[in-house]
């Protein structure tokens, strides 16, 4: 393999011509650029817009965003109810439907995020400038607001445009290190008087929310996720990137914030593009990996049930629990975007345990929520449904298939990036889970470096959830591909 293919502008290059393969679009036209160059801050002056930017409001984002879509902040009322307030960026006001930025948004439907390079949704003027919510910024924004009882219910919502000020950006890593006493409180949350305590009334609020869900059934998955780590422009390893207490404080608060947002649209008689998971179809064979160790699931689906079993696994098992989680992920399936009028009967989510769900929280990065952002400020205004059911019935399907697109381009690129790494172990032995089992092929995963490959040999009576060991036996970095064949005399070893 040429040396120079190691750096990253080979990568980049790679990402741009996958990006092309899978129908989406590397590059914005000359025509979206000069719509963005004429783009200035909107002048506030609707009078239905609330002004919330004395609230001490800051953002949780990872260490490199600058695309913010959301701010967070809680006031503490009488009887231990807290109030949440997330505010979303809006974009509507300056993506206005059928411009050409609109266009280029709507064909894509995502940020795609690579190995290599972020390839994202709308314009840099935009998503890290005029429609982020910045620190030290004043912006619009569509605010959710939430009562939150002591057992984390939600007993009160409502929905408003206001402007708000981000008074800290922050990432984390460092925020859950100060939360688990591990590090000090970062500087951002020291120079501004309350914020400290302000973080900590969230992260109670979130670990209730957390509860209640798990309570009901939601399902406490951890899967291990991968980053690329450069050196300079030299690919050095494939570093793990783990969950953590400020990730779970925002992710709860945004679960809450978008089943708010569903039930808003629906009592208005609004319609909606539910983000939607149905009931695994491969129970059975969710079904068989609990039997291997003893436990028993129902004959029939049942997110309570497997619940209980995770819990246990976790307790029992926590170095092989992301194993375990990563099988069940493959074998319960993939979430979707689903057209619901507001008396159809709910759609849920069978991961998270809800009902009434969207995607709200993100419309800089995903267009699901621009979508949905455009029929909340409709609503508010009591203005028509921008949107007919028919062209909402397909947008779902395009997000939907897009999503599917963009994700195929991410594990592409992340192969290539992987492939760099492994080149040299061709021969080496691994351990490695079955993650995917069709009659297109059949997928494990080694554990260091976290890299999933094809099994080209000895695949047979394989499925989703068994631990063999593997020969890698070819990569290819230009096509992205990692080949690993059985060990003749290997077992299949339960991955429990």
């Amino acid at each position: 393999m040429n040396q120079k293919l190691r750096h990253l502008p080979e990568l980049k290059a790679i990402a741009r011509h996958v990006m092309r393969e899978h129908d989406l679009l590397p590059e914005f036209s000359d025509q979206v650029m000069r719509e963005v160059a004429a783009l200035n801050a909107p002048v506030v002056s609707d009078h239905d817009v609330r002004d919330l930017r004395d609230l001490l409001w800051c953002s949780i984002d990872n260490d490199n965003s600058r695309d913010l879509d959301q701010l967070t902040v809680a006031q503490a009322l009488s009887g231990g109810a807290v109030k949440i307030l997330v505010a979303v960026a809006d974009v509507d006001v300056l993506v206005t439907r059928g411009s050409v930025v609109d266009g280029h948004a709507k064909h894509n439907t995502t940020s795609v995020y690579t190995a290599a390079e972020l390839f994202p949704m709308l314009p840099e003027k935009l998503s890290t400038n005029l429609t982020s919510l910045n620190e030290g910024e004043d912006r619009l924004a569509l605010v959710i607001e939430m009562i939150m009882n002591e057992e984390g219910e939600c007993i009160g919502s409502s929905v408003y445009r206001a402007l708000v000020h981000n008074r800290a950006k922050l990432a984390y890593n460092a925020v859950a290190a100060w939360l688990d006493g591990i590090d000090a409180a970062p500087e951002k949350i020291m120079v501004v008087p309350g914020l400290d305590e302000q973080l900590r009334i969230q992260d109670r609020v979130a670990e209730r929310l957390k509860n209640r869900r798990h309570h009901f059934g939601a399902l406490s998955l951890e899967t291990i996720e991968g980053q690329p780590v450069f050196d300079g422009d030299m690919l050095s390893d494939l570093e793990v990137d783990q969950k953590n207490r400020a990730k779970e404080l925002i992710e709860d608060f945004m679960i809450a914030a978008n089943g708010v947002t569903a039930k808003y649209l629906k009592a208005r008689g609004f319609p909606a593009l539910r983000r939607v998971l149905p009931v695994p179809e491969r129970w059975p064979r969710i079904v068989e990996l609990a039997s291997r160790v003893g436990e028993r699931l129902p004959a029939a689906p049942d997110a309570m049930a497997l619940e209980e079993f995770l819990l246990k696994r976790k307790k029992a098992d926590p170095v092989g629990f992301p194993d375990l989680s990563l099988a069940l992920v493959k074998l319960i399936g993939k979430g979707a975007y689903v057209f619901e009028v507001s008396d159809d009967p709910s759609l849920g989510h069978f991961a998270l345990a809800v009902k009434a769900y969207t995607h709200s929280t993100a419309p800089n990065r995903r267009y699901p929520d621009l979508i949905t952002q455009r029929l909340l400020k409709a609503a508010l205004a009591g203005e028509p449904i921008p949107y007919r059911n028919d062209e909402l019935t397909m947008l779902g399907r395009w997000c939907t298939d897009q999503e599917d697109e963009a994700s195929k381009v991410e594990r592409r690129v992340w192969k290539s990036a992987a492939a760099f790494l492994l080149e040299s172990k061709i021969g080496h032995w691994f351990e490695a889970i079955v993650t995917g089992a069709s009659v297109k092929g059949t997928w494990v995963r080694i554990f260091h470096p976290p890299v999933e490959g094809k099994l080209v040999d000895g695949f047979k009576g394989l499925d989703v959830g068994d631990r063999v060991r593997v020969e890698l036996v070819e990569t290819n970095v230009e096509q992205g591909f990692i080949d690993f064949a059985r060990a003749e005399k290997s077992e299949s070893l339960s991955m429990m």
